[in-house]
Formats: structure tokens, sequence, C-alpha cells
């Protein structure tokens, strides 16, 4: 009944884009974020501790990055919180975003059955691990959603100098639901698959594939933020807004929750602060 509450009250948030006030005068943001820093708890941990600290709550919906792009596009949202460099370039070119500002990253894994049935383990590359993968014609399993991780994949593909097609290449029709769906829709098909160390690590308890391939550098997964333009949508709460993200970004703040986010449960973290800020904190620190 409570969540039943809450998606009814995102609804009527998203119906009347922009509202900086709540019904009983408090304030509040709208973030559009990606389904896998949502799913794995640190969206709401750090709407939380903000609202904790400032009185000013954040909602979020979650969505693949690009149909997050398209949410704020109608400036339903005041933030988003993406990673796909190419759409979030085009949006802020567009005029919908303001700028590109780093948060955090963790890395996508290329996962499979322990019988590996393209031999892949242990490859240094997804790209060759992908080529192996294609040549033998063996299940993999794709969001094809447009989102970020559909957009990575495809960029790994690309890598590898291929157009997947063909019956072992499969399409999951729920893909957009998010990673973690699809992460369990592979380990039912015993298929290898693209996903998100986050989610994985999440999961690893409830499925039976394994990490197979991973470390290639190409497959670091950058998650920004992008504050809507108030010169497109008047409404936008960008005072606001701007708040947040810079507490999301602050050394002492937000980036201190993501580096501790997923250590105590999972035995490492599950993201990587990566704000400007806190760069040149570790900058300072190398120094001394």
């Amino acid at each position: 009944m409570k969540k039943l509450f809450l998606y009814l009250l995102m609804f009527l948030w998203l119906g009347f884009p922009g509202l900086a006030n709540a019904v009983d005068g408090s304030r509040f943001i709208l973030l559009s974020s990606t389904i896998g820093p949502i799913d794995s708890g640190i969206v709401d941990a750090l709407e939380n501790a903000f609202e904790k600290e400032t009185g000013i709550r954040v909602r979020h919906v979650g969505a693949g990055t690009g149909a997050a792009l398209n949410i704020a596009r109608k400036g339903n949202v005041d933030l988003v919180m993406v990673h796909a460099k190419s759409l979030e370039e085009k949006f802020v070119q567009e005029g919908f975003g303001t700028q590109r500002i780093p948060l955090m990253y963790n890395d996508f894994v290329l996962v499979g059955p322990v019988t590996d049935p393209a031999g892949i383990k242990g490859m240094k590359t997804a790209a060759e691990a992908l080529g192996r993968i294609a040549e033998k014609g063996v299940p993999f399993i794709s969001r094809g959603d447009k989102s970020g991780t559909h957009v990575a994949e495809m960029g790994l593909w690309a890598k590898a100098g291929l157009k997947p097609s063909g019956p072992w290449y499969q399409i999951y029709e729920k893909g957009s639901e998010g990673n973690a769906p699809t992460l369990k829709y592979a380990n039912q098909q015993g298929a290898y698959t693209v996903i998100d160390r986050a989610t994985y690590l999440a999961l690893k308890d409830q499925i039976s594939l394994v990490i197979l391939v991973e470390g290639d550098e190409a497959m670091l997964n950058y998650i920004s933020l992008i504050p809507v333009s108030q010169k497109k949508f008047k409404t936008v709460n960008a005072t606001d807004t701007m708040r947040f993200v810079n507490w999301l970004t602050d050394p002492q703040k937000g980036q201190i929750i993501i580096r501790d986010f997923g250590r105590e449960k999972y035995g490492a973290p599950l993201f990587f602060p990566n704000s400007e800020a806190w760069q040149k904190a570790r900058m300072k620190q190398s120094v001394h």
C-alpha cells in the first residue's frame, strides 16, 4: 500500500512539472534516474541523507537512460542521473540540460554460465570475449532498450567490429524494467550478458551466473548528473536542484556516502566517487 501511494504521488507530481513546493509548503526536487543506482539502494540513501540535513525532499522516478532523458525533455523533472555519454551530450546540446556533472562510477562485467560454453573466462577485453560468443553462437541476452547499459553494450560490440544478430542474440522483451530483471532472465536462460557490477553483487546469491570478463577500461560505467535547464522550463526548481548537486559532489558529504555504500553488506563498494571536487581533494592528499 505504501508503494502504491508513492507511485500515485509521483504520478501526480509528474503531471504538474517543476512544482517547487509541496502541498504542505515544503520544498522538493524531482529526479529522473537510471534504474541501476535505484535498484542498488544508493539513490534512496543519498536522498534521505540530503533531506535529513536540509529539509528539502527529493523524489525519483526510474527509467533507462534514454527514457529518463525523455522524461526530462518534457520538463517533468528538475535533475537527471544517467550513464550514457553520447545521449547526455546530445541532451545538453539540445538545450534541455545545463551541463554534465561527474558524480560516480562503477564498471560493467561480462557474466555467463559456470560451464562457460564460449570459453571466454579470463579474456582481457570484452571485445575479444564478445567476438568469441558471436563465433560460437551461444545465447546472449541484451536489454535492447536504449538504456545506458544497452548503449554501453553496443559500444563494446562496436569495439569488436560486430553487429550482433541471429537466434543466439536475444533482446529481453522486459529489458526496460532494468538490469536486475535482465540479469535474472539471463540466469534463467543460462546465457551471457553485460551487466553493471553493482547489480551483479546485489543478486549474486540468487543466481548461478559468474563474472567471466572484467577489468577492461572500456567497461567503466560513469554516472553523471544533469540539471534540467530553467531557461527551457521556467518551472524547474533550479535553486534547490543546484544545492542538491553541490551536496552530492561535496567530498565531505555525498561523495563520502558513495565511497562507503555497500562495503559492509557486500564486502566491497558498489560505486566510486568521481566528482571534480573529490578528485581535487584526492590530489591534495597525495601531494601531502
